[in-house]
């Protein structure tokens, strides 16, 4: 596992490292090591027929000439900036009806999840993103945008496991958001977002 997630992470990296810009590169992309803990604790909630279809898409995308993480941004572009999408979407791979089908199934348990996450742990679960698409302008990005972006780049194959994963997770009453919360507080050296949110409630009540 850990070493399929690295070898996920080194191509992402090397896409995103690649993303351009309207205004010039951004500082994301200066912060290698940042990347690569919000991406493993994202990939470490996965199972392993998960991980490993999303390592065949990003290899047959870098086969191909494709950069997925651009792509991702792209479709992002369809809520922020409706106008530059418009121009753009025409050269962006068609999302299919299976897919749109998978996208938003895995998109509405998600969002109950994440919703969940925040009434839970409203401090370590701020990312200054709204939730909802509604919200979206032309420099703010939901976490349902940034979801969905994400999500079409996927393929149907990776899709379809990853729903079948995260109904697994439903069926066992655990919450997929807050899996990947904790294991982010882990990576800055809290034992679980719990202790991180309590760090955090302390700090606003000494200020």
């Amino acid at each position: 596992m850990r070493e399929l997630i690295a070898n996920i992470i080194k191509l992402e990296w090397g896409m995103f490292d690649k993303v351009n810009n309207k205004g010039g590169r951004a500082d994301c992309q200066n912060n290698k090591q940042t990347f690569i803990a919000m991406r493993a604790s994202q990939f470490e909630a996965w199972n392993q027929e998960v991980l490993q279809s999303y390592l065949n898409d990003l290899l047959e995308a870098e086969a191909s000439g494709r950069n997925l993480l651009t792509e991702k941004y792209a479709y992002m572009m369809e809520f922020t900036s409706p106008g530059e999408f418009s121009a753009i979407k025409d050269v962006l791979p068609e999302i299919s009806e299976e897919k749109e089908n998978l996208i938003e199934e895995i998109s509405r348990i998600k969002m109950e999840w994440t919703e969940d996450m925040h009434a839970r742990y409203p401090l370590a679960a701020s990312q200054g993103r709204p939730l909802y698409s509604s919200e979206d302008g032309p420099n703010v990005v939901s976490i349902e945008t940034y979801m969905v972006g994400e999500l079409k780049t996927y393929s149907t194959n990776t899709l379809a496991l990853l729903l079948n994963m995260i109904k697994g997770i439903k069926k066992e009453g655990k919450n997929l958001p807050v899996m990947i919360l904790n294991n982010t507080a882990c990576k800055y050296g809290y034992k679980s977002v719990d202790e991180l949110e309590e760090k955090l409630r302390e700090r606003v009540i000494n200020k």
